[in-house]
């Protein structure tokens, strides 16, 4: 591969319509600055000659993958509308499962080609950051008005559950108990903990629902949230997930360890209970979705072992079954 000078490589940025994956030959990642929502992908200096112009664009933004992804869907996005393309209008807010930068194919893309979306979506970006410290969607949805928008999707709860802490702890040390033998998954969950994570979800994604029904033209805009999928611990015998930005049990498989969980039968219905106890929040959010105007779109079971590219994100195959469950949840609300 032909190393490329920086000028180059910032062309191909440029252009919103060179793929994600042709700039992704170019990219590497940094494991140490990478959080279970939130990889840190940067050029690669053994396949783009970086300048200091290069090194300052990378180190001044706080996420240099998601600036650079997210400015690249919004000119798509407009480029799309000057052109008079007529498909739904939607405005999208979520983490990693939403925008994971350039290296897979996430919900959001696979939605692209049907849908026009606004992303205000981050890697990393957490429920509390987006509904109450740098809230936007309100403004977007606004925004969005002349071109008739016409849902609202929102994924928010994956760092509260499966992820990390505000100090970069995994969250399953705290929703864990050692283990103890002869004990069954249930007993394994710190039902406090969990209790307390999930009210406070469900806080905020009342708050989402609320905020977005005060404004009368959206009183009843389609509502559209999820509760991820099973993931499944990293480290297991036969394990053949090699991420460049993580290990390969870093936020799921390593923390049960350390509790003395290490069968991967029993870490894995631990998973499940906390991922459809989310779920049940989700449903208590939504209600009677047919008053409420707000829909769980139910992933579970979608992705198989092979579709994952680590213990929580899908491959892009796996994001394309996953894509398919939102399509035809979107397709049947709008």
């Amino acid at each position: 591969m032909k190393k490329l000078s920086y000028a180059e490589f910032k062309a191909m940025l440029m252009d919103p319509d060179v793929p994600d994956a042709k700039i992704a030959e170019y990219l590497t990642a940094r494991p140490k600055e990478s959080g279970p929502f939130d990889p840190m992908i940067v050029p690669d200096p053994a396949k783009v000659e970086m300048t200091p112009e290069g090194d300052f664009d990378v180190e001044s933004a706080i996420r240099w993958g998601n600036a650079i992804c997210r400015w690249r869907r919004h000119a798509r996005f407009e480029s799309r509308i000057a052109n008079g393309e007529k498909k739904p209008v939607l405005v999208s807010e979520g983490d990693s499962w939403f925008q994971f930068p350039f290296l897979i194919d996430d919900v959001i893309d696979q939605l692209e080609p049907d849908f026009l979306i606004w992303s205000l979506d981050a890697a990393g970006d957490t429920s509390d950051n987006m509904v109450n410290r740098s809230p936007e969607y309100m403004q977007a949805l606004v925004q969005q008005k002349p071109n008739k928008v016409a849902g609202f999707l929102f994924s928010a709860a994956g760092n509260d559950v499966i992820g990390e802490d505000l100090l970069g702890k995994p969250v399953l040390g705290r929703l864990l108990k050692p283990f103890k033998a002869g004990k069954d998954a249930a007993w394994h969950i710190d039902n406090a903990q969990l209790a307390s994570i999930l009210s406070a979800l469900e806080k905020d994604y009342k708050k989402v629902v609320s905020t977005i029904r005060l404004d009368n033209a959206f009183a009843n805009l389609p509502i559209l949230v999820h509760g991820y999928d099973y993931a499944i611990p990293g480290g297991f015998p036969g394990d053949s997930r090699n991420p460049i930005y993580a290990k390969q049990d870093e936020w799921l498989g390593g923390p049960m360890k350390k509790k003395g969980i290490t069968d991967p039968t029993l870490q894995r219905e631990i998973i499940r209970l906390l991922i459809d106890a989310l779920y049940d929040m989700l449903g208590s959010v939504a209600g009677k979705s047919s008053t409420t105007n707000v829909h769980v779109v139910d992933v579970r079971g979608a992705l198989k072992t092979a579709d994952w590219a680590d213990e929580i994100h899908g491959t892009s195959a796996g994001f394309k079954k996953i894509g398919k469950r939102f399509k035809n949840a979107i397709n049947k609300v709008i």
